[in-house]
């Protein structure tokens, strides 16, 4: 039976993607280098271990929407579920190395697009939780099945710079936020109903530039 260990050697920008994504570089080993994996049906759960880093006061101050006071992050600090991801990885012998790709999400109705816009630098601990099957054969054997056990983890650290260079690529300058309907079409009315004639502009005007404590 196979007995699989994966780890991250590296994470880079998907250029061109439909949507902003992220590439994990995830290397995939068999104990048993003799018997052929022909597939890999991969489910992978991303953590955000948001307890395993220190917080600079800019960040305290950027993730209060988020976690509340810092006096009361030992109650609030908790892991973050980032995303769940599907990969086939086709057949190897031994080793592979396989791209993991993941989603990036700029919606700040989002907790962890609140988490990674909220970090004013350093590195994102992050957990990829694995589970799945496996169909593989042996000299011995036709084509077995086997599932992965849920045990299967690996861990990374993800730089801050790098989830902000994606934002910065398919994002230049802006975010993204989503609305009610109801609150869009006030905001609208307002614009309209004042000759405004842009977006900024008219949040700029019901929020001053002086009322904002964190840019």
């Amino acid at each position: 039976m196979p007995n699989l260990g994966f780890e991250v050697e590296g994470v880079e920008l998907v250029a061109n993607a439909a949507t902003p994504m992220l590439a994990f570089k995830l290397r995939l080993r068999d104990a048993n280098p003799d018997q052929t994996i022909h597939t890999v049906a991969l489910r992978c759960q991303i953590q955000l271990e948001v307890t395993r880093r220190k917080y600079s006061p800019e960040d305290q101050a950027r993730l209060l929407d988020l976690f509340g006071e810092p006096s009361r992050w030992g109650q609030t600090l908790r892991n973050l579920l980032w995303t769940h991801v599907n990969l086939v990885v086709p057949s190897f012998q031994g080793t592979t190395l396989v791209d993991l790709p993941v989603p990036c999400t700029f919606d700040f109705n989002v907790a962890t697009t609140k988490y990674f816009d909220g970090l004013s630098g350093g590195e994102i601990p992050v957990c990829l939780q694995f589970s799945g099957t496996v169909f593989y054969a042996t000299s011995d054997n036709g084509l077995q099945v086997a599932p992965i056990s849920w045990d299967k983890e690996a861990r990374f650290k993800l730089p801050v710079k790098l989830w902000r260079e994606v934002m910065d690529t398919y994002y230049p300058n802006s975010v993204w936020l989503c609305l009610h309907k109801d609150a869009f079409h006030r905001l609208y009315q307002y614009k309209v109903r004042h000759g405004i004639p842009t977006w900024e502009a008219a949040l700029e005007r019901i929020v001053p530039v002086e009322e904002t404590v964190v840019g």
